[in-house]
């Protein structure tokens, strides 16, 4: 049985997984593909060796019932490469790879290394291993279709390469100085498939007036954030944040960026709301008040404010309560104290814009997901066509998710294709 010929398009995380999986065969009845991997870049791998701030936060150690809910986009479609190529699957498969992972907060799963280099440099000699052919500064330009199905690519320097099937795996749009330049989203659409509008998601916000650049640096643990539309609540999540000279990031924030993204798109008002001290109802944080207050009633309103928060917010919470920062504890008026509890619990932060596309980790929208079996990540439109990681209309949370999704849709997408 002659082997097929499949061509990746793009050396990402989801690519090199595709390359490899469609070169290795997975049994007796499906030998390996010859398969050849074009990457635009001068190296594989540029936008993985930096996710997860360099440190790689591959997954998540989320069952699989919980992972699927983390996708705000895509949810039922990924569901079943998710199951193919689980997180348990990921690990395995980079322990065998010589790359042993570690969880850490929040079930993120990272290599131990906490070096994104030494996944990229593993993968590599993987593919390499397989027999995969991996061309670097190879841009692809234009697929090349016959009627109802794909034939091939031509790279911009002119060359033509065939093949049986052609996977496409370029990315999003974020990120462009990675290679990311949403080039994906033109192919498909030249094969005549739907692009759902692209936007950022897990994107870092901008915030009214000068609150956010004056806590600029300061990281807050344990906080929960709310986000108000047209003065209603929308949604909440709990996490790990930080203020900006612009506004704010984090992955708390990064979470709900996706809801205030959208709003903000449709021209409608946006605020989030912190909750400084979630572990305290009402009436219990007001009892820590009154119990500080009496354990030192002549110290300084400002020093008392230190043992609830951290010193940089501490100006910060007396310009916005109206507290002299020199003035005794004890001379706090009830109404004042209720002021102050109220702020702890629901400070507030006018949204005024998103980041920019290029500063988002991930890219929402893509190709339409209506249009590509989940199953096998090929084209319903194009034989032969296959897509896989983030060029497809999936996005995921920040936590390992997105990893993961390229992980798994690349692992299907080159099985399939390599099976025909």
């Amino acid at each position: 049985m002659p082997k097929r010929h499949v061509i990746v398009v793009g050396a990402g995380a989801a690519g090199l997984m595709a390359a490899g999986q469609s070169a290795a065969g997975f049994d007796p009845a499906t030998p390996g593909a010859e398969t050849i991997l074009l990457e635009k870049m001068d190296r594989p791998g540029v936008k993985l060796r930096i996710t997860g701030q360099g440190r790689c936060n591959v997954t998540n150690t989320d069952p699989m019932r919980e992972m699927v809910a983390h996708f705000p986009a895509g949810e039922h479609f990924i569901r079943p490469a998710l199951y193919r190529f689980s997180n348990e699957s990921l690990r395995s498969f980079l322990a065998e790879l010589g790359v042993p992972t570690e969880v850490q907060r929040g079930g993120r799963v990272f290599p131990v290394s906490e070096d994104a280099r030494d996944v990229v440099a593993a993968l590599v000699r993987w593919v390499t291993r397989q027999g995969v052919t991996l061309r670097t500064e190879s841009a692809v330009e234009q697929l090349l279709t016959e009627p109802g199905r794909v034939v091939g690519v031509r790279t911009v320097d002119g060359r033509v390469y065939r093949g049986d099937a052609v996977i496409v795996a370029t990315g999003g749009a974020s990120y462009p100085s990675t290679g990311s330049t949403g080039d994906g989203y033109a192919f498909a659409r030249s094969a005549g498939h739907t692009i759902v509008p692209i936007q950022p998601a897990l994107v870092p916000l901008e915030t009214a007036g000068q609150t956010a650049p004056r806590l600029e640096g300061l990281s807050l643990r344990n906080v929960n954030v709310s986000v108000w539309i047209d003065g209603r609540k929308e949604t909440d999540a709990f996490g790990e944040m930080v203020f900006t000279a612009f506004g704010v990031s984090g992955p708390v924030i990064l979470t709900l960026s996706r809801v205030v993204v959208g709003a903000l798109r449709a021209g409608r008002r946006v605020t989030l709301a912190f909750d400084l001290k979630p572990a305290l109802d009402h009436p219990t944080l007001d009892a820590r008040l009154l119990d500080e207050i009496s354990a030192s009633p002549q110290r300084h309103v400002r020093n008392l404010l230190k043992e609830l928060l951290p010193s940089k917010l501490v100006p910060v919470c007396l310009d916005l309560v109206g507290l002299a920062p020199h003035r005794a504890a004890h001379q706090i008026t009830a109404g004042e104290r209720k002021r102050l509890r109220v702020w702890l619990k629901d400070f507030r932060l006018p949204v005024t814009d998103h980041r920019p596309l290029r500063e988002a980790i991930v890219t929402a929208g893509g190709v339409d997901t209506s249009e590509v079996d989940p199953h096998t990540m090929a084209s319903r439109l194009v034989a032969g066509l296959h897509f896989a990681g983030e060029v497809l209309d999936v996005d995921g949370e920040t936590g390992g998710y997105n990893l993961q999704a390229a992980f798994s849709t690349g692992w299907v997408a080159g099985r399939s294709a390599a099976a025909g």
